[in-house]
């Protein structure tokens, strides 16, 4: 065993804030690079017009279902890698990893068929109109590789859990950077149109897969061995990881359900045009939430392990600390939003097809940044609860927040109040802070039973 990779499971078996900082800091980047390579393709895609730009929009919430598969697997097989860490039963940790890339392969050729079948209808109901076309032709090439997005994230996951933050970065990096080259070059170049978006995206999240299976497969040089011969079929433990992968992927099929509701109120508000705008708008509040997001994926692993390892006190430091950490880095990205909004903006109007855009884009990222002050609290408490196994506790809480309380006061500011588009993106806000105080609440009247139970069973000191 090599001395780095054991340095690895010492980091996040110890001091949890340590542990934080050191995964969050990567999966930030992380996710940095990936919502760049998805803000290129609508940069790109904006210069082909307004309703290029609006199917943009319309694939997205189908776009984050496809993601959330992997990501969904890749939480529950994260979760449950993570606790067996924590408990130091290594063989069941390796089982966990291979039952995580099986039902990779299952859900993708399941959902794959379902999503292409029903793709047009799916659409028509989500009011796309004249921007069908559009669409589809982005649509089939994007949900017909189901299966490379989905086993990236699984695979993704599986570095993560062992606290390999470095090569997750790397592999999502080569992602990221390739298909910012590669859109200019399909859409305009050689003239696909928003075909070449898609296939642009194929391609680069193809070869961060060819990377991440030859770092398994091919060096095998992981902590965790994921060799066939340590595969062994068990029922519990894909339950197990379907308790969070489930919720998780619900979570995601939930975001993109309140993408339906909001760009529906959008439509009847004021047009198609509004759905543009708001699209180039959530992809910058997406931009600043990913510090957020970053620091929820390494509470999931400092959680897993705290809770296998019966650490009722990292459990309760890694929740507390994360949240202040992440209202701190909040204030600082809302107040850059507000302030260059005008600036943001420009980014999708730079072609005479979309230079109308841009002050309603700048309205909406003014109102919209105080949606990056209003999640902090949720979403940590969200992730705490799928680092522990809890995943239906975290998809509640998602539904409270996005899919009734956002969608609810929306359309009351929108349409009740009569604020307009305003109202819509102030509900939207409004919503998500009420939805994750009561998340916060729930998640420590949790660590707090935990602590009891853990005390009482597993007295101090034990390692």
């Amino acid at each position: 065993m090599s001395e780095k990779k054991s340095k690895n499971i010492e980091m996040i078996t110890g001091d949890p804030k340590k542990a934080i900082i050191r995964l969050a800091l990567p999966m930030m980047l992380s996710m940095l690079l990936i919502m760049l390579y998805n803000i290129a393709d609508s940069i790109w895609v904006a210069g082909l017009g307004a309703d290029a730009l609006a199917a943009i929009g319309f694939i997205t919430p189908l776009f984050m279902v496809l993601v959330g598969l992997g990501n969904g697997i890749g939480a529950g097989a994260n979760s449950l890698i993570a606790r067996y860490i924590g408990a130091k039963n290594f063989k069941q940790a390796n089982n966990a990893a291979l039952h995580g890339i099986v039902l990779s392969i299952i859900v993708s050729i399941i959902f794959t068929i379902l999503i292409e079948v029903f793709m047009v209808p799916i659409l028509e109901f989500m009011g796309a109109g004249n921007t069908i076309q559009y669409a589809l032709d982005y649509s089939y090439i994007i949900f017909g590789f189901l299966f490379i997005f989905v086993y990236s994230g699984v695979a993704s996951a599986i570095f993560r859990s062992e606290g390999d933050m470095r090569r997750a970065t790397i592999a999502i990096a080569v992602t990221a950077v390739l298909n910012i080259v590669l859109d200019p070059i399909f859409i305009y170049i050689l003239n696909f149109g928003i075909s070449g978006a898609a296939w642009a995206t194929i391609i680069s999240a193809t070869m961060s897969c060819i990377v991440m299976s030859y770092w398994m497969w091919g060096k095998k040089d992981l902590y965790l061995d994921l060799s066939p011969k340590n595969f062994n079929y068990s029922s519990a433990m894909m339950l197990d990881t379907l308790q969070v992968a489930i919720p998780s992927t619900l979570e995601n099929i939930v975001f993109s359900a309140l993408a339906v509701i909001i760009n529906s109120m959008l439509v009847l508000a004021a047009g198609t045009t509004a759905v543009a705008v708001y699209t180039a708008s959530m992809r910058i509040v997406q931009l600043s939430m990913i510090p957020l997001i970053g620091l929820g994926t390494a509470v999931l692993t400092v959680a897993g392990v705290a809770y296998g390892a019966h650490n009722h006190e990292n459990l309760k430091t890694a929740h507390s600390y994360s949240i202040k950490l992440g209202f701190l880095i909040s204030v600082l990205l809302g107040a850059v939003m507000f302030i260059f909004s005008s600036q943001i903006a420009t980014m999708f109007s730079y072609t005479e097809a979309s230079a109308a855009l841009s002050p309603q884009i700048a309205q909406a990222i003014s109102v919209l940044s105080l949606f990056v002050l209003a999640i902090p609290h949720g979403i940590m408490s969200s992730m705490m609860f799928q680092g522990v196994g809890k995943g239906i506790y975290s998809l509640l809480i998602t539904l409270l927040r996005s899919l009734i309380l956002e969608s609810v006061f929306a359309y009351i500011f929108c349409f009740i109040f009569g604020w307009g588009l305003t109202g819509i993106y102030a509900g939207v806000v409004f919503g998500c802070f009420v939805g994750g105080t009561l998340g916060y609440i729930w998640a420590k009247l949790f660590i707090r039973k935990f602590a009891q139970i853990s005390i009482r069973k597993y007295p101090p000191h034990k390692e």
